[in-house]
């Protein structure tokens, strides 16, 4: 099974990111000309959690309040799970299913390495399978 670390190789580790009182509406620009769903949020040069489309929908939205008005600090989330770069695939999904998040920060020691989807897990476990039938069928033709 792949690992963190092939995702990351994959698709870089620059993860984008915004400072804890940057405003809703101005994170929400950044993650539509991006064209991704989540932001690091940074404080004093830090981690501080991560701004997610999800945040948004059920902590702005539908709570009536403003997303010019909010700070993605006030509504981040914190609790997200984190994996190392020498985890496996596997264990993203067991995580990311278990505690039904679609974002992964990943560390390696105390430093923030980058971010990981649900859709990069998916991506990376297809390549595997990919990478599987074509050993196997170089196997088979001997």
């Amino acid at each position: 099974m792949g690992k963190v670390s092939n995702i990351l190789a994959r698709k870089g580790n620059n993860a984008v990111s915004v400072q804890r009182d940057t405003k809703v509406y101005e994170a929400l620009k950044i993650m539509s000309d991006k064209n991704i769903g989540s932001l690091v949020v940074m404080s004093e040069g830090k981690y501080a959690g991560i701004f997610t489309e999800r945040d948004y929908s059920r902590k702005v939205i539908l709570e009536g309040r403003h997303s010019d008005e909010v700070t993605v600090g006030e509504i981040m989330s914190t609790d997200l799970p984190s994996v190392k770069p020498e985890d496996t695939v596997e264990t993203c999904m067991q995580l990311m299913s278990n505690k039904n998040v679609r974002y992964l920060p990943v560390f390696d020691g105390d430093n923030l390495s980058g971010i990981i989807s649900i859709s990069d897990v998916v991506a990376e476990t297809i390549l595997q399978q990919k990478e599987t039938i074509s050993q196997l069928q170089n196997y088979i033709q001997g």
